[in-house]
């Protein structure tokens, strides 16, 4: 597996749009039920919508009900940070690219036991999603195999 360079750049930052800056560089949340991948049932992936890095796989997203895209896995976990996040009066664990150093959201233990309880509550400021067809000439073809749920 060849190794991207995935970091985060003025160039990338610059083209962010006002609520992707807000979330992805200074923690900010998207209202619930607004994320443009919410109800995304398209094969793909998704990534770091600063760095490209690659984040979750379509076959990991579920319905969790809680206004933002979840899934119970990042699809290559070195590139996913987990902080501990103490604001709000809350203990939470929040989600951040590794490269990009995005703000992703955050990560709960309330997910689907039968696939490892996790729930990886995600905005959808954060990423930029590739449809599996275009994986492969986006330079993701590495992770085709798991973009499909095979169970």
């Amino acid at each position: 597996m060849q190794m991207a360079d995935y970091s985060k750049n003025e160039d990338a930052i610059a083209r962010l749009t006002p609520e992707q800056y807000r979330v992805t560089q200074q923690n900010g949340t998207e209202r619930p039920g607004t994320g443009e991948y919410l109800d995304n049932k398209t094969p793909g992936i998704y990534v770091d919508i600063v760095s490209g890095e690659p984040l979750f796989a379509s076959s990991d997203k579920y319905e969790s009900g809680c206004g933002w895209p979840s899934f119970t896995k990042p699809i290559e976990p070195a590139y996913v940070d987990e902080l501990a996040d103490n604001s709000l009066g809350m203990r939470r664990t929040e989600v951040r690219s590794k490269h990009g150093d995005s703000h992703l959201g955050h990560v709960f233990p309330d997910g689907p036991p039968d696939r490892g309880g996790l729930r990886y509550c995600i905005n959808s400021a954060a990423l930029k999603f590739i449809p599996k067809d275009d994986m492969e000439a986006a330079g993701y073809g590495d992770y085709i195999d798991q973009v499909e749920d095979i169970r």
